[in-house]
């Protein structure tokens, strides 16, 4: 069974109307979508870490009414120990379980959910018209007559993982469609998320919000290949059926403890360091960041390759793409992983 909350009220309207469960909930987070887990017998009990598996929170993220779980914090269970869910329930109660072990005390059954938002017919999940799940239906969102600011798009930027806002203006000229309203004041004030600042029942409007987020463009790959006069050969963030090149010889990745990933060349060598991302926007250009310096080349075919004649002890150091590209009239940058050049078997 689910509960209507409505916590708030505006000129004897209800200003936050919220869908929840009478038997489980996630506590301690930053709303309704992510905490501790607890159950109700009773009483409201923790449950500890390890009681369920993925499809466990895949069942209890969709019984709040949120997205897919993101996060689950602590150990997950390959078989849950309290939960053993199949993945179809629209209750985690519905599950088959044994006795919950109740944790006063130590790790608790922590869950991230994503929040029930997207941005559509944009030309990345980081940027389109803004819409919301709620009460289990997808409508566009538009906001009362209190106003949009950009510390709104700034939250909702961020409950989408998407970075921080570049642009959020109200649109009009929408189909005329159903929609759900928000208050933006409540967002402000009370630090909510957008899901839990819904107003009342949705009507028609052609009105809604485009948004765009700095988290743009997807993250470049940098790798590196040593052709000539090695005694060993390593190739990072790529995988072995992507060489083409019979000459080229593969090995394992260093990982140092700090997670770099390095890579190790002979004085003399030659080597190629290719800049790449995944097709998503044409054109740009790839610069990349070298102990000898800055090089800058244009993105052909979503890549740029970097070649070096003679490794010396000026090659010596760390590597990073950084992929620029024009969008909308804005400038978008993003950054790979950084990779470390060390010589010889140092």
């Amino acid at each position: 069974m689910r509960v209507h909350v409505c916590r708030l009220f505006w000129f004897g309207e209800c200003d936050e109307v919220l869908s929840v469960s009478d038997s489980v909930r996630l506590v301690g987070g930053s709303g309704l979508c992510s905490g501790s887990l607890q159950i109700w017998d009773r009483s409201w009990i923790s449950v500890c870490e390890g009681a369920l598996d993925l499809r466990g929170a895949e069942v209890l993220c969709r019984e709040l009414g949120c997205n897919a779980p993101s996060v689950l914090q602590g150990e997950l269970s390959p078989l849950g120990t309290t939960f053993h869910c199949e993945g179809h329930e629209s209750a985690l109660m519905d599950c088959p379980r044994s006795r919950p072990k109740i944790c006063s005390s130590g790790p608790h059954e922590g869950v991230i959910c994503s929040e029930p938002l997207r941005l559509v017919e944009g030309a990345s999940r980081c940027v389109g018209t803004l819409e919301l799940r709620h009460r289990g239906e997808w409508r566009r969102v538009t906001f009362d007559r209190r106003g949009w600011t950009e510390e709104d798009s700034a939250a909702v930027c961020r409950d989408l993982d998407c970075g921080s806002a570049v642009s959020g203006p109200q649109k009009d000229g929408f189909p005329v469609t159903t929609v759900w309203v928000i208050s933006p004041v409540c967002i402000r004030r009370r630090k909510s998320k957008v899901r839990e600042c819904v107003l009342g029942q949705p009507f028609p409007s052609r009105y809604g919000v485009k948004l765009m987020c700095s988290d743009l463009l997807n993250r470049p790959v940098l790798s590196l290949y040593v052709t000539v006069g090695v005694s060993q050969v390593q190739v990072s963030q790529v995988q072995d059926s992507q060489i083409q090149d019979s000459q080229i010889q593969v090995s394992q990745v260093q990982v140092s403890q700090v997670g770099v990933q390095v890579v190790r060349v002979q004085l003399g060598s030659q080597f190629l360091v290719q800049c790449s991302v995944k097709p998503q926007f044409p054109g740009g250009s790839f610069q990349l960041l070298s102990p000898s310096g800055s090089h800058t080349l244009p993105a052909v075919n979503h890549s740029a390759h970097f070649l070096f004649n003679h490794t010396g002890r000026a090659h010596k150091g760390d590597y990073t793409c950084v992929y620029h590209l024009q969008v909308f009239n804005h400038s978008f940058t993003s950054k790979s992983e950084r990779l470390e050049l060390r010589l010889g078997g140092t």
